[in-house]
């Protein structure tokens, strides 16, 4: 089979959820599939970094980095006419029509529905604008959960036959690390020498950082002297809502916004880190409590959404909704030292689940699946 695959994300979008699917599922197919050929489309001037083998082909296409990622991926579109089936992994957006051999996309979650208050402009308009019609063009769906599986079926009408689930999978720069040599590298970079709650995954209101923060201020009496709390990410339009929160409860001392951190440099956060907290009121997957718990780092993370199915019985379940509960998980992880080793435990066996290669390879059968019902 001759697959096409839309590779932008992977160079511009790195980084994200979406960039770094991408990447990783090019890499894993690289891995694992000798048979079947790739033509990947990429931007002229740009190349994957990856060492790719014989049966895989990059093909240049006239696109432009543009100020935001979603024009540049929505203004020049790959051509597909030579190929079996064409993949589109950054939620259809993107893709050509009239489309001249099959399509499947990649659509992670359905975010601009249920939140759309949560999702910047450029990409609530597209997604307004383009989902329904790439929809109802395409020949099968993948999604990352089976929760985003039943929301995407039905909020869209399309047959749970046609939408195939693909778990994700962390980096593997992803990894326990000498803590000491970690926490000692923060101290000198970021000037952060006291043990620390982290926090990663974006600025949106749907993260939940403001209940968080909240959480963490109740938490202050009863969890061991000192222990700050580090928010990771770059400061997105929420930020001075955030820092406000933070002047008001007068945490300005004990609550640390380090910015953008460079993607070599996260599992050095991770592996310092007390604990890994993560609040989010909605997900189609979240990827942050897998890196976490990779790295040794026990998690507690919300109840709802896909997050349950992604970490199992490996992290403490909370009621985003509820700031106590929250609150009294923090003080129980970082108080019992039995519960801290027992979820580091579990979570590098369930981290261990989840592969990009076999990521890869259930894309492959949903590939095959599709082809053999048109």
């Amino acid at each position: 089979m001759k697959i096409g695959i839309d590779g932008r994300a992977a160079i511009w979008y790195r980084g994200t959820g979406i960039g770094t699917y991408t990447y990783e599922l090019i890499e894993a197919f690289n891995n694992i599939d000798d048979i079947n050929n790739y033509m990947i489309y990429i931007a002229k001037d740009y190349n994957l970094d990856i060492n790719l083998n014989n049966n895989f082909s990059e093909i240049e296409i006239s696109s432009k980095l543009k100020n935001n990622f979603w024009n540049s991926i929505n203004s020049s579109t790959p051509t597909n006419s030579s190929i079996d089936l064409y993949h589109n992994p950054q939620n259809g957006i993107g893709a050509t029509f009239p489309k001249t051999c099959p399509l499947v996309i990649t659509l992670h979650d359905i975010i601009p529905i249920k939140l759309p208050e949560t999702v910047g402009s450029i990409y609530l308009d597209l997604f307004n604008k383009q989902m329904s019609s790439i929809i109802s063009n395409c020949d099968g769906i993948i999604t990352v959960s089976n929760f985003s599986k039943d929301d995407i079926s039905s909020c869209f009408n399309f047959p749970k036959e046609k939408i195939f689930v693909t778990p994700l999978a962390s980096e593997k720069i992803y990894k326990p690390l000498n803590k000491n040599y970690c926490k000692d590298f923060i101290k000198k970079v970021y000037g952060i020498s006291d043990d620390f709650i982290l926090y990663v995954g974006g600025f949106s209101p749907r993260k939940n950082i403001i209940g968080l923060i909240d959480a963490y201020s109740k938490a202050i009496p009863n969890i061991p002297k000192n222990t700050k709390l580090v928010i990771l990410g770059k400061h997105g339009i929420s930020y001075e809502l955030y820092k406000k929160r933070v002047s008001d409860l007068n945490l300005e001392n004990n609550v640390l916004f380090p910015g953008f951190i460079p993607p070599s440099y996260m599992p050095l956060f991770y592996n310092a880190a007390e604990l890994f907290v993560y609040p989010s009121f909605y997900e189609g997957f979240g990827l942050p409590p897998l890196e976490a718990m990779a790295c040794g780092t026990p998690v507690i993370c919300s109840n709802v959404t896909s997050i349950p199915e992604v970490v199992g019985d490996a992290a403490i379940l909370i009621n985003p909704n509820d700031m106590d509960n929250l609150k009294n998980s923090i003080v129980e992880v970082l108080t019992n030292p039995e519960l801290k080793h027992l979820l580091i435990k579990k979570g590098i066996f369930r981290n261990s689940m989840f592969t990009w290669n076999n990521t890869a390879h259930s894309t492959l059968l949903a590939y095959n699946n599709i082809m053999n019902n048109l």
